[in-house]
């Protein structure tokens, strides 16, 4: 790749590589307003650059990228421009190519690429629809420039519109938290086995419940003792004492 790039270079004279070089060091130091140069050391013969839509036009908030082609005999012959980005213009073709007079009448080899450049986006300010590439769009920007004006907004808005820097990082990572909680909580749940209802020992080991602590119990047995437990110890010292009485009244009736 690098030695195609050198043999390219290498297809200008070397006196116009060294004017290039100055040129495009120059541009790249002190740029031009709203134009930004893309420098490739190793191919002179393309050069790139990003224009930014002029304020007050349809073509305002955008960026549109276009190149300049060198011939074999520049400065000799103008360079050959297009852009790169679809754009809605009368004196630029449907394929990117820039009709302007100092591209081609009224070029000469002492106009340099800053002149060039700033030409091209004098071209978005005010454009000339009697020489136009694009004929639909110098119609209508003679016949209403309300409609063209529309046109060349809504192609800008569509193909050459600057990204905002504003970001909803911010909103977004709460949301992403928010989904993650979520899921956590939807995992763990699926995890942890559910647990019966809490019963109480004591309900459970007398077969009673919390409204019913007197049960009626019907067994003779359970009768007596509960019986004996609620006397206490008279009730089943009162049948001794009776057959002590009958037995003295025995002994009395023998004397």
């Amino acid at each position: 790749m690098c030695m195609t790039l050198k043999a390219t270079n290498e297809n200008l004279p070397p006196n116009v590589i060294r004017q290039l070089a100055k040129e495009l060091k120059n541009l790249d130091e002190s740029p031009p307003e709203g134009i930004n140069v893309i420098v490739n050391d190793d191919d002179f013969t393309t050069i790139f650059a990003d224009i930014e839509g002029p304020a007050g036009t349809p073509y305002e908030n955008g960026v549109f990228r276009m190149k300049l082609i060198l011939s074999r005999d520049f400065p000799q012959s103008p360079p050959k421009g297009f852009f790169l980005t679809k754009n809605f213009h009368p004196n630029i073709a449907t394929s990117g190519e820039i009709c302007v007079n100092t591209l081609k009448k009224d070029w000469n080899p002492g106009l340099g690429l800053r002149h060039v450049l700033l030409v091209v986006r004098c071209l978005l300010i005010e454009p000339f629809p009697e020489s136009a590439l694009n004929e639909q769009a110098g119609k209508m920007l003679l016949e209403n420039y309300e409609e063209y004006a529309r046109h060349a907004r809504l192609y800008t808005g569509i193909h050459a519109l600057k990204p905002k820097n504003k970001s909803k990082t911010g909103a977004i990572s709460e949301s992403t938290t928010a989904l993650n909680v979520d899921k956590s909580s939807t995992a763990s749940s699926e995890k942890t086995p559910s647990m019966p209802p809490a019963v109480s020992t004591s309900s459970r080991a007398f077969g009673t419940n919390l409204q019913d602590q007197n049960p009626t119990v019907s067994d003779p047995a359970v009768v007596a003792a509960a019986a004996r437990k609620k006397d206490g110890p008279m009730a089943s010292k009162a049948p001794l004492d009776k057959k002590k009485m009958d037995a003295r009244k025995k002994s009395l009736k023998r004397l």
